[in-house]
């Protein structure tokens, strides 16, 4: 018989069967959100309500992203910008409701909707509603070749290298039930890289594509910045020694300052101190009179 972990009862060691098979439960702490086939588990129509664009999504790093872009589109003056904010519990399972699948056939957070075209547009994949936004109400993402071609550089690095540190490191270092060695190291040290490509470029530039702020900025502080100031997986800031950026820390430190990025974090958060939590938007007086410990007061 197999040496058995004491951990969660797993195997210590693992043959490659010859084909690979689910066995649920078997992921760490969220693996009840993952599963092998794609569709709809169950009817479940999605609320609308009276703004052009419907947000639908929860404050993960990714549906951050847009809760910040929306904010600050609003805070330049943007009419077309105003939103509703409607919040998905994906622990459970609210992704697979029929309608939000019909949105995002990949049921992944955040996804849009935009009524205000002649037919409903569906936007998907937090890169592209950055890239939708910006360029339908021509705001944040540079005119300049050189800025705008930088601007979109970093917003696909940002998207090519999370799977890395939110599925890869965040996975081995916080919710796997066990800690494997090579898998913590193999995934610290690609972090870490990648810590280091930003502080450098930082260095020598005051935001992502230059000296203009702009998507991609939005697109990577939710993941990065929130690493930098000690959010992330618990203690892992002090873990993959975060402070040593000093170009990063500097960055993170002026952009955490936004007033819009500061209500950008609080959209369909359900975590952390509850006036920091504003489970739907629908008005900007939302943040002032909807914040759950407000509610919970009331």
């Amino acid at each position: 018989m197999a040496e058995r972990s004491p951990v969660n009862n797993v195997p210590a060691g693992y043959e490659l069967p010859k084909v690979w098979t689910w066995e649920k439960g078997d992921g760490g702490q969220f693996a009840n959100i993952n599963r092998p086939v794609d569709g709809a588990t169950h009817d479940q129509d999605l609320p609308v309500g009276k703004h052009p664009l419907q947000l639908y999504s929860l404050a993960t790093p990714n549906g951050v992203k847009i809760g910040i872009m929306l904010e600050e589109l609003l805070a330049k003056g943007h009419e077309g910008a105003e939103y509703d904010a409607w919040l998905i519990r994906i622990g459970d399972g609210e992704q697979f409701g029929s309608g939000f699948v019909e949105i995002n056939p990949n049921w992944k957070i955040p996804a849009l909707m935009d009524r205000s075209t002649p037919k409903p547009t569906r936007v998907f994949e937090s890169g592209a509603i950055l890239l939708y936004l910006a360029s339908k109400l021509d705001a944040f993402l540079p005119k300049d070749h050189q800025a705008r071609t930088e601007a979109m550089n970093w917003l696909f690095w940002q998207m090519a290298s999370a799977p890395y540190f939110g599925g890869g490191f965040g996975h081995f270092y916080a919710y796997a039930p066990m800690h494997i060695k090579c898998a913590v190291d193999c995934f610290s040290m690609e972090v870490k890289r990648q810590l280091d490509v930003l502080d450098r470029h930082l260095a020598a530039n005051a935001y992502l594509a230059g000296d203009e702020y702009s998507i991609a900025d939005m697109a990577v502080w939710p993941w990065y910045g929130n690493l930098a100031l000690g959010r992330a997986y618990g203690d892992a800031g002090t873990f993959l020694d975060v402070q040593s950026y000093s170009h990063l820390q500097r960055w993170t430190n002026e952009i955490a300052e936004r007033p819009a990025v500061k209500r950008g974090r609080m959209i369909n958060r359900i975590s952390l101190d509850p006036s920091e939590q504003l489970h739907e938007r629908h008005d900007a007086s939302d943040f002032d009179t909807r914040t759950e410990d407000k509610i919970k007061a009331a």
